[in-house]
């Protein structure tokens, strides 16, 4: 698994990235919290520490939540129990407490993979609402038995929601998953793709805009 160590120590870190290459991992090192929210795309899984120089784990791990559903196991030496509960409830899978024992942190990473790839994997190839039939595998959607010719983005944009149906998604996660990076990506071309996906669709209600956050699949 490709594994971003979030840790500023260098000693743990360093020990960290060693152990984990041992078993057969790829870890990447990163050291602050902004690294983790740029690089994430390329992680398998997160191991997060909560102490980082540029801003709290646990902010940190509230605005990945917003980007990404990416597994992320915390290991901090916070070991008091308000601190696991805010935690978790930000989003984390698992909650480790320093200095670990690595083969029980090796364990609860896989276990913490495995579980978001099983959720992942149980949606099917093509996803019928009403009268949207969309196919996600081969790209392609029909309205009332009709080809719909959509871009690249827009088709992005759609499977995005769709298979999310009833989750509300916010711009930034629409952003980071669609154009690659929520912090450069220009707000005016989701909106812009947005509307041309409406249209095309035809199909009013079915994409809701929820003010001040993002949108829901509502079909």
């Amino acid at each position: 698994m490709r594994i971003a160590v979030v840790e500023d120590d260098d000693g743990v870190g360093d020990a960290l990235v060693d152990a984990l290459t041992e078993v057969g991992h790829a870890p990447v090192r990163m050291r602050r919290g902004a690294d983790v929210l740029l690089g994430h795309h390329r992680m398998d899984v997160v191991l997060l520490d909560l102490g980082l120089p540029d801003m709290d784990g646990l902010e940190v791990l509230r605005k990945l939540r917003t980007l990404s559903s990416v597994p992320v196991v915390v290991l901090t030496a916070r070991d008091d129990e308000r601190s696991v509960v805010r935690a978790l409830r930000a989003g984390a899978d698992d909650y480790v407490f320093k200095p670990a024992r690595l083969g029980e942190l090796h364990a609860r990473l896989e276990v913490a993979a495995r579980r978001r790839s099983a959720t992942s994997d149980a949606g099917a190839d093509s996803v019928v609402l009403g009268d949207i039939v969309v196919d996600v595998v081969g790209r392609g959607v029909e309205v009332d038995g009709r080809d719909i010719a959509l871009t690249t983005k827009e088709f992005d944009l759609l499977a995005h929601l769709v298979t999310r149906r009833g989750e509300a998604v916010s711009r930034e996660q629409l952003m980071d998953a669609i154009w690659g990076d929520a912090y450069v990506a220009i707000s005016r071309s989701l909106d812009v793709h947005m509307t041309a996906l409406r249209s095309k669709l035809d199909r009013p209600g079915t994409i809701v805009t929820i003010r001040g956050f993002g949108y829901r699949w509502d079909a």
